[in-house]
Protein backbone atom coordinates (compact mmCIF):
# COMPACT_ATOMS: atom_id res chain seq x y z
CA UNK A 1 0.00 0.00 0.00
CA UNK A 2 1.48 3.32 -1.15
CA UNK A 3 1.43 6.45 1.10
CA UNK A 4 0.68 9.47 -0.56
CA UNK A 5 3.17 12.48 -1.03
CA UNK A 6 2.18 15.57 -0.01
CA UNK A 7 1.72 17.91 -3.47
CA UNK A 8 4.51 20.99 -3.98
CA UNK A 9 1.63 23.15 -5.55
CA UNK A 10 2.71 26.57 -5.07
CA UNK A 11 0.21 29.71 -4.49
CA UNK A 12 0.40 31.53 -8.50
CA UNK A 13 1.07 35.34 -8.35
CA UNK A 14 -2.56 36.08 -8.91
CA UNK A 15 -3.93 34.08 -6.11
CA UNK A 16 -0.99 36.09 -3.70
CA UNK A 17 -2.31 38.82 -5.22
CA UNK A 18 -6.21 38.32 -4.71
CA UNK A 19 -4.96 37.15 -1.11
CA UNK A 20 -3.24 40.74 -0.89
CA UNK A 21 -0.01 38.96 0.28
CA UNK A 22 1.69 40.07 -3.11
CA UNK A 23 1.92 42.94 -5.07
CA UNK A 24 2.07 44.30 -8.70
CA UNK A 25 3.14 47.63 -9.43
CA UNK A 26 0.67 48.03 -12.34
CA UNK A 27 -2.08 47.13 -11.50
CA UNK A 28 -4.99 48.98 -9.08
CA UNK A 29 -4.99 46.35 -6.32
CA UNK A 30 -3.02 47.12 -3.63
CA UNK A 31 -1.08 45.73 -0.70
CA UNK A 32 -1.22 45.15 2.85
CA UNK A 33 -0.52 48.24 4.76
CA UNK A 34 2.71 48.73 6.71
CA UNK A 35 3.04 49.60 10.65
CA UNK A 36 0.20 49.31 13.23
CA UNK A 37 -3.31 51.05 12.70
CA UNK A 38 -5.65 52.45 15.35
CA UNK A 39 -8.37 49.66 16.54
CA UNK A 40 -12.05 50.90 14.57
CA UNK A 41 -13.47 51.00 17.90
CA UNK A 42 -10.91 53.30 19.67
CA UNK A 43 -13.48 56.27 20.94
CA UNK A 44 -10.65 58.98 20.68
CA UNK A 45 -9.70 58.42 16.87
CA UNK A 46 -11.74 61.35 15.99
CA UNK A 47 -9.66 63.50 18.31
CA UNK A 48 -6.30 62.31 17.05
CA UNK A 49 -7.40 62.84 13.71
CA UNK A 50 -7.85 66.67 14.40
CA UNK A 51 -4.67 66.78 16.69
CA UNK A 52 -2.77 65.12 14.10
CA UNK A 53 -4.30 67.48 11.19
CA UNK A 54 -3.99 70.47 13.49
CA UNK A 55 -0.51 69.47 14.07
CA UNK A 56 0.70 69.40 10.05
CA UNK A 57 -1.01 72.39 9.46
CA UNK A 58 -0.86 74.04 6.14
CA UNK A 59 1.52 71.25 5.68
CA UNK A 60 -1.06 68.90 4.70
CA UNK A 61 -3.87 68.94 2.20
CA UNK A 62 -6.75 66.32 3.06
CA UNK A 63 -8.67 65.16 -0.15
CA UNK A 64 -11.84 63.37 -0.08
CA UNK A 65 -14.18 61.45 -2.63
CA UNK A 66 -17.90 62.07 -2.82
CA UNK A 67 -17.78 58.34 -2.13
CA UNK A 68 -15.94 58.62 0.68
CA UNK A 69 -17.48 57.48 4.50
CA UNK A 70 -18.66 60.51 6.39
CA UNK A 71 -15.97 59.91 9.01
CA UNK A 72 -13.71 60.61 6.48
CA UNK A 73 -15.52 63.51 4.55
CA UNK A 74 -15.17 65.24 7.66
CA UNK A 75 -11.46 66.00 7.55
CA UNK A 76 -11.61 66.60 3.87
CA UNK A 77 -10.13 69.80 3.22
CA UNK A 78 -11.98 69.57 -0.26
CA UNK A 79 -14.42 67.08 -1.36
CA UNK A 80 -15.54 66.47 -5.33
CA UNK A 81 -15.34 63.65 -8.12
CA UNK A 82 -11.60 62.75 -9.20
CA UNK A 83 -10.76 65.24 -11.73
CA UNK A 84 -11.65 68.00 -9.95
CA UNK A 85 -9.54 66.52 -6.43
CA UNK A 86 -6.31 66.08 -8.61
CA UNK A 87 -6.69 69.60 -9.80
CA UNK A 88 -7.52 70.97 -6.09
CA UNK A 89 -4.44 69.22 -5.38
CA UNK A 90 -2.02 71.21 -8.38
CA UNK A 91 -3.94 74.36 -7.22
CA UNK A 92 -2.07 73.67 -3.47
CA UNK A 93 1.91 74.17 -4.34
CA UNK A 94 2.73 75.02 -0.70
CA UNK A 95 1.49 71.94 0.78
CA UNK A 96 4.08 69.23 1.27
CA UNK A 97 1.81 66.28 1.65
CA UNK A 98 -1.62 65.49 -0.50
CA UNK A 99 -3.18 62.78 1.69
CA UNK A 100 -5.63 61.38 -0.88
CA UNK A 101 -8.98 59.61 0.28
CA UNK A 102 -10.12 58.04 -2.50
CA UNK A 103 -8.72 55.20 -4.66
CA UNK A 104 -4.97 54.73 -6.32
CA UNK A 105 -6.02 56.09 -9.86
CA UNK A 106 -6.93 58.95 -8.22
CA UNK A 107 -3.81 59.26 -6.02
CA UNK A 108 -1.97 58.59 -9.21
CA UNK A 109 -3.53 61.03 -11.04
CA UNK A 110 -2.65 64.03 -8.32
CA UNK A 111 0.85 62.97 -7.94
CA UNK A 112 0.73 63.49 -11.61
CA UNK A 113 -0.50 66.53 -11.50
CA UNK A 114 1.73 68.01 -8.71
CA UNK A 115 5.32 69.04 -8.00
CA UNK A 116 7.54 66.65 -7.37
CA UNK A 117 8.25 68.28 -3.98
CA UNK A 118 4.85 67.36 -3.00
CA UNK A 119 4.41 63.89 -1.75
CA UNK A 120 1.07 61.95 -2.14
CA UNK A 121 -0.40 59.68 0.44
CA UNK A 122 -3.06 57.05 0.11
CA UNK A 123 -4.06 56.32 3.66
CA UNK A 124 -4.73 51.99 2.45
CA UNK A 125 -2.94 50.82 -0.14
CA UNK A 126 -5.58 48.33 -1.33
CA UNK A 127 -7.68 51.33 -2.15
CA UNK A 128 -8.33 50.12 -5.62
CA UNK A 129 -10.47 49.98 -8.19
CA UNK A 130 -12.02 47.20 -10.03
CA UNK A 131 -12.77 49.45 -13.16
CA UNK A 132 -9.65 50.01 -13.42
CA UNK A 133 -8.23 46.52 -12.96
CA UNK A 134 -10.06 45.38 -16.18
CA UNK A 135 -7.49 47.19 -18.22
CA UNK A 136 -4.03 45.91 -17.83
CA UNK A 137 -1.16 47.83 -19.86
CA UNK A 138 -0.42 44.61 -21.14
CA UNK A 139 -3.92 43.82 -22.54
CA UNK A 140 -4.25 47.50 -23.69
CA UNK A 141 -0.78 47.07 -25.88
CA UNK A 142 -1.79 43.32 -27.26
CA UNK A 143 -5.42 45.05 -28.25
CA UNK A 144 -3.79 48.47 -30.35
CA UNK A 145 -1.60 45.05 -31.94
CA UNK A 146 -5.03 43.80 -33.11
CA UNK A 147 -6.04 46.78 -34.17
CA UNK A 148 -2.92 47.42 -36.22
CA UNK A 149 -3.32 43.93 -37.77
CA UNK A 150 -6.75 44.69 -38.57
CA UNK A 151 -5.07 47.91 -40.53
CA UNK A 152 -7.50 50.61 -38.49
CA UNK A 153 -4.47 51.72 -35.78
CA UNK A 154 -3.79 55.05 -37.50
CA UNK A 155 -7.72 55.98 -37.94
CA UNK A 156 -8.47 55.22 -34.30
CA UNK A 157 -8.09 57.64 -31.72
CA UNK A 158 -8.18 56.37 -27.88
CA UNK A 159 -9.98 57.99 -24.86
CA UNK A 160 -9.09 56.68 -21.77
CA UNK A 161 -12.18 57.39 -18.64
CA UNK A 162 -10.60 58.98 -15.51
CA UNK A 163 -11.00 55.80 -13.56
CA UNK A 164 -7.89 54.69 -15.47
CA UNK A 165 -4.55 53.75 -14.25
CA UNK A 166 -1.75 55.77 -14.89
CA UNK A 167 -0.04 53.04 -17.11
CA UNK A 168 -3.08 53.48 -19.46
CA UNK A 169 -3.27 57.42 -19.09
CA UNK A 170 -0.02 57.00 -20.58
CA UNK A 171 -0.96 54.89 -23.22
CA UNK A 172 -3.77 57.26 -24.49
CA UNK A 173 -1.06 60.07 -24.52
CA UNK A 174 1.77 58.44 -26.79
CA UNK A 175 -1.19 57.62 -29.10
CA UNK A 176 -2.59 60.97 -29.54
CA UNK A 177 -5.50 60.44 -27.80
CA UNK A 178 -7.21 62.10 -24.26
CA UNK A 179 -9.12 61.32 -21.35
CA UNK A 180 -12.15 61.90 -20.57
CA UNK A 181 -14.47 62.12 -17.60
CA UNK A 182 -18.29 61.45 -17.24
CA UNK A 183 -19.20 65.29 -16.98
CA UNK A 184 -16.75 66.20 -20.51
CA UNK A 185 -16.83 62.74 -22.50
CA UNK A 186 -19.18 63.94 -25.13
CA UNK A 187 -16.52 66.75 -25.89
CA UNK A 188 -13.84 64.60 -25.61
CA UNK A 189 -15.79 62.01 -28.08
CA UNK A 190 -16.44 65.28 -30.18
CA UNK A 191 -12.68 66.13 -30.76
CA UNK A 192 -11.76 62.21 -30.88
CA UNK A 193 -14.08 61.80 -34.14
CA UNK A 194 -12.58 65.39 -35.43
CA UNK A 195 -9.13 63.93 -34.95
CA UNK A 196 -10.01 59.94 -36.68
CA UNK A 197 -12.79 57.86 -37.54
CA UNK A 198 -12.58 55.40 -34.56
CA UNK A 199 -12.31 55.45 -30.67
CA UNK A 200 -11.27 53.35 -28.16
CA UNK A 201 -12.68 53.66 -25.14
CA UNK A 202 -11.38 52.77 -22.28
CA UNK A 203 -11.98 50.90 -19.51
CA UNK A 204 -15.86 51.57 -19.27
CA UNK A 205 -17.67 50.26 -22.13
CA UNK A 206 -21.30 51.73 -20.28
CA UNK A 207 -19.82 55.45 -20.11
CA UNK A 208 -19.00 54.79 -23.77
CA UNK A 209 -21.78 53.34 -25.26
CA UNK A 210 -24.01 55.64 -23.39
CA UNK A 211 -22.23 58.73 -24.77
CA UNK A 212 -21.58 57.76 -28.18
CA UNK A 213 -25.26 56.57 -28.67
CA UNK A 214 -27.20 58.60 -26.57
CA UNK A 215 -25.39 61.80 -26.84
CA UNK A 216 -23.58 61.91 -30.07
CA UNK A 217 -26.60 59.96 -32.29
CA UNK A 218 -24.71 56.88 -33.50
CA UNK A 219 -25.93 53.39 -33.05
CA UNK A 220 -25.71 50.56 -30.85
CA UNK A 221 -24.38 48.48 -34.10
CA UNK A 222 -21.82 51.49 -34.25
CA UNK A 223 -20.45 49.93 -31.35
CA UNK A 224 -18.21 46.77 -30.49
CA UNK A 225 -17.08 45.47 -27.27
CA UNK A 226 -13.67 44.42 -27.12
CA UNK A 227 -12.92 41.38 -24.53
CA UNK A 228 -9.45 41.58 -23.65
CA UNK A 229 -9.23 37.44 -22.06
CA UNK A 230 -10.61 36.58 -25.90
CA UNK A 231 -8.19 35.53 -28.64
CA UNK A 232 -8.74 39.26 -30.98
CA UNK A 233 -10.69 40.32 -28.54
CA UNK A 234 -13.61 37.76 -29.50
CA UNK A 235 -14.27 40.03 -32.54
CA UNK A 236 -13.34 39.60 -36.56
CA UNK A 237 -11.08 42.14 -38.09
CA UNK A 238 -14.18 43.00 -40.25
CA UNK A 239 -16.25 44.08 -37.18
CA UNK A 240 -13.50 46.23 -35.55
CA UNK A 241 -12.85 47.90 -39.34
CA UNK A 242 -17.16 48.07 -39.28
CA UNK A 243 -17.48 49.97 -35.99
CA UNK A 244 -16.96 53.65 -34.81
CA UNK A 245 -16.69 52.94 -31.49
CA UNK A 246 -14.29 50.48 -30.11
CA UNK A 247 -15.47 49.86 -26.33
CA UNK A 248 -13.63 47.73 -23.64
CA UNK A 249 -15.16 45.13 -21.81
CA UNK A 250 -15.24 47.05 -18.59
CA UNK A 251 -17.43 48.20 -16.15
CA UNK A 252 -17.91 50.08 -12.86
CA UNK A 253 -18.97 47.42 -10.09
CA UNK A 254 -21.18 49.77 -8.32
CA UNK A 255 -22.93 51.30 -11.02
CA UNK A 256 -23.23 47.73 -12.76
CA UNK A 257 -25.23 46.40 -10.41
CA UNK A 258 -28.74 48.84 -11.25
CA UNK A 259 -31.06 47.13 -13.44
CA UNK A 260 -34.14 48.01 -15.24
CA UNK A 261 -36.00 46.12 -12.42
CA UNK A 262 -34.66 48.98 -9.61
CA UNK A 263 -36.18 51.17 -11.91
CA UNK A 264 -39.09 50.09 -12.49
CA UNK A 265 -40.01 48.98 -8.74
CA UNK A 266 -39.03 52.40 -7.16
CA UNK A 267 -41.48 53.99 -9.80
CA UNK A 268 -44.47 51.86 -8.58
CA UNK A 269 -42.84 52.31 -4.68
CA UNK A 270 -42.56 55.93 -5.10
CA UNK A 271 -45.08 57.74 -7.51
CA UNK A 272 -43.75 60.60 -9.20
CA UNK A 273 -40.12 59.67 -8.33
CA UNK A 274 -37.78 61.45 -10.66
CA UNK A 275 -35.31 58.81 -11.24
CA UNK A 276 -31.14 60.42 -11.43
CA UNK A 277 -28.36 57.81 -12.71
CA UNK A 278 -24.76 58.02 -13.41
CA UNK A 279 -23.23 57.45 -16.88
CA UNK A 280 -21.72 54.54 -15.87
CA UNK A 281 -25.13 52.50 -15.43
CA UNK A 282 -26.05 50.24 -18.10
CA UNK A 283 -27.67 51.57 -21.36
CA UNK A 284 -31.43 49.80 -20.64
CA UNK A 285 -31.22 51.76 -16.91
CA UNK A 286 -29.54 55.14 -18.38
CA UNK A 287 -32.15 54.51 -21.43
CA UNK A 288 -35.26 53.89 -18.10
CA UNK A 289 -34.04 56.58 -16.43
CA UNK A 290 -35.70 60.32 -16.19
CA UNK A 291 -31.66 62.17 -15.90
CA UNK A 292 -28.24 61.00 -16.33
CA UNK A 293 -25.37 62.92 -14.98
CA UNK A 294 -22.02 63.02 -12.90
CA UNK A 295 -21.74 63.07 -9.73
CA UNK A 296 -21.27 66.39 -9.93
CA UNK A 297 -24.35 66.96 -11.85
CA UNK A 298 -26.37 64.79 -9.81
CA UNK A 299 -25.42 66.63 -6.91
CA UNK A 300 -26.05 70.17 -8.34
CA UNK A 301 -29.80 68.71 -9.69
CA UNK A 302 -30.78 67.94 -6.09
CA UNK A 303 -29.53 71.42 -4.91
CA UNK A 304 -31.64 72.90 -7.47
CA UNK A 305 -34.86 70.61 -6.76
CA UNK A 306 -38.05 71.89 -5.50
CA UNK A 307 -39.05 71.09 -1.80
CA UNK A 308 -40.91 68.29 -1.98
CA UNK A 309 -39.80 66.50 -5.03
CA UNK A 310 -39.26 62.88 -5.00
CA UNK A 311 -35.47 61.37 -6.63
CA UNK A 312 -34.12 57.81 -7.02
CA UNK A 313 -30.61 58.13 -7.24
CA UNK A 314 -28.29 55.21 -8.88
CA UNK A 315 -25.22 55.90 -8.07
CA UNK A 316 -22.85 55.11 -4.63
CA UNK A 317 -24.54 54.98 -1.38
CA UNK A 318 -21.99 56.71 0.90
CA UNK A 319 -23.19 59.76 -0.99
CA UNK A 320 -26.69 58.99 -1.88
CA UNK A 321 -27.15 58.79 2.11
CA UNK A 322 -25.33 61.77 2.56
CA UNK A 323 -27.42 63.65 0.45
CA UNK A 324 -30.55 62.29 1.79
CA UNK A 325 -29.73 63.87 5.16
CA UNK A 326 -28.20 67.20 3.68
CA UNK A 327 -31.67 67.81 1.83
CA UNK A 328 -34.12 66.60 4.72
CA UNK A 329 -34.53 69.56 5.98
CA UNK A 330 -35.98 71.28 2.63
CA UNK A 331 -38.99 68.15 2.60
CA UNK A 332 -36.40 66.53 -0.48
CA UNK A 333 -37.41 62.27 -0.35
CA UNK A 334 -33.92 61.47 -1.78
CA UNK A 335 -33.88 57.17 -1.86
CA UNK A 336 -31.20 54.75 -3.30
CA UNK A 337 -32.29 53.39 -6.39
CA UNK A 338 -32.14 49.89 -5.43
CA UNK A 339 -32.83 48.14 -2.22
CA UNK A 340 -30.06 46.02 -2.02
CA UNK A 341 -26.45 48.12 -0.25
CA UNK A 342 -24.25 48.68 -2.91
CA UNK A 343 -21.36 50.45 -1.63
CA UNK A 344 -17.93 50.89 -3.13
CA UNK A 345 -15.75 47.98 -1.50
CA UNK A 346 -12.35 49.23 -2.51
CA UNK A 347 -13.74 53.26 -1.45
CA UNK A 348 -14.54 52.36 1.53
CA UNK A 349 -11.27 50.64 2.66
CA UNK A 350 -10.07 54.32 3.51
CA UNK A 351 -11.49 54.63 6.75
CA UNK A 352 -10.79 56.71 9.78
CA UNK A 353 -7.87 54.13 11.29
CA UNK A 354 -6.03 54.50 8.21
CA UNK A 355 -6.69 58.05 7.65
CA UNK A 356 -5.57 58.51 11.74
CA UNK A 357 -2.18 56.46 11.16
CA UNK A 358 -1.18 58.38 7.58
CA UNK A 359 -1.87 61.86 9.75
CA UNK A 360 -0.42 60.94 12.59
CA UNK A 361 2.90 58.92 10.72
CA UNK A 362 3.51 62.83 8.69
CA UNK A 363 3.29 64.08 12.34
CA UNK A 364 6.62 61.89 13.37
CA UNK A 365 8.36 62.53 10.20
CA UNK A 366 7.58 59.21 8.41
CA UNK A 367 5.39 59.64 4.83
CA UNK A 368 3.32 56.41 4.16
CA UNK A 369 2.33 55.10 1.64
CA UNK A 370 3.38 57.30 -1.15
CA UNK A 371 2.16 57.10 -4.55
CA UNK A 372 4.82 57.55 -7.05
CA UNK A 373 3.90 57.33 -10.80
CA UNK A 374 7.40 57.19 -12.38
CA UNK A 375 8.71 60.22 -14.87
CA UNK A 376 8.54 58.36 -18.04
CA UNK A 377 4.68 56.94 -17.45
CA UNK A 378 3.30 60.42 -15.90
CA UNK A 379 4.74 62.70 -18.74
CA UNK A 380 2.89 60.56 -21.53
CA UNK A 381 -0.37 60.39 -19.19
CA UNK A 382 -0.04 64.28 -18.18
CA UNK A 383 -0.22 64.73 -22.15
CA UNK A 384 -3.21 63.45 -22.36
CA UNK A 385 -4.79 64.48 -19.34
CA UNK A 386 -3.42 68.49 -20.98
CA UNK A 387 -5.71 67.43 -23.80
CA UNK A 388 -8.52 66.71 -21.87
CA UNK A 389 -7.78 70.43 -19.97
CA UNK A 390 -7.71 72.12 -23.52
CA UNK A 391 -11.04 70.95 -24.74
CA UNK A 392 -13.32 73.54 -25.68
Amino acid sequence: MSTAQPLDVQPTPLALLLLGREADPRSERGVECPGDLPAPSDPGLVARARAAKEKLGERVFVLGHHYQRDEVIEFADVTGDSFKLAREAAARPGAEYIVFCGVHFMAESADILTADSQQVVLPDLAAGCSMADMAAAEQVAECWDVLTEAGIAETTVPVSYMNSSADIKAFTGRHGGTICTSSNARRALEWAFQEGEKVLFLPDQHLGRNTAVRELGLSREDCVVYNPHKPGGGLMAGQLRDARMILWRGHCSVHGRFSLDSVREVRERIPGVTVLVHPECRYDVVAAADQVGSTEYIIKALEAAPAGSKWAIGTELNLVRRLADRFAAEDKEIVFLDRTVCFCSTMNRIDLPHLVWALESLVDGKVVNRIEVDAETARYAEIALERMLALP
